[in-house]
């Protein structure tokens, strides 16, 4: 397992060493960093998917052809699955209330939010492809398809994982 995908740095790694806080109230403030950050995406998500379950009742949806009607399920089927993941945490967190599995709750809502924003992502993709193609024609769906999906690497995960590298804290 490479120090990218270790869940947890090790003590000696601690950058928040200077922390004067207990494993429980670590957990605490990690339990809370996530669901800000769940907050700012569910409710995207779930307008995403709203709007993508509506598309077929309208008028024009049976002009897609059959490419973009494969795109479109691809799409709603990655929108859907990423309101699963990134609202998962909050049933996880019911289930487990009181059972003292924080540290289970925390490890499981990491993954699930990597893996929620990676379908998220997906999503965008395929809303870009589906409208670009109605509007402007095949060429600028791939087109936008692309750069929406180099956006979104880019900014999700090339950009922030050589950050979790760094050994260097002046930042």
């Amino acid at each position: 397992m490479s120090a990218v995908d270790k869940p947890h740095p090790e003590p000696e790694e601690r950058w928040d060493a200077d922390r004067d806080e207990t494993e429980a109230e670590r957990l605490d403030r990690n339990w809370s960093s996530i669901l800000q950050e769940l907050r700012v995406t569910q409710t995207g998500v779930q307008l995403l998917t709203g709007f993508l379950l509506t598309l077929p009742f309208q008028a024009r949806f049976t002009q897609l052809d059959g490419p973009m009607r494969t795109v479109y399920l691809v799409t709603v089927a990655c929108s859907i699955g990423a309101t699963v993941l990134l609202v998962a945490p909050v049933g996880m967190h019911r289930v487990l209330f009181r059972r003292h599995r924080l540290d289970a709750i925390v490890s499981a809502s990491h993954a699930c939010a990597i893996s929620g924003l990676v379908l998220l992502g997906l999503a965008l993709v395929g809303v870009g492809v589906v409208v670009f193609d109605t509007v402007v024609g095949r060429t600028g769906a791939w087109i936008m398809g692309g750069a929406t999906l180099a956006a979104f690497v880019t900014f999700w995960f090339l950009i922030p994982l050589p950050l979790r590298r760094r050994t260097d804290r002046s930042y």
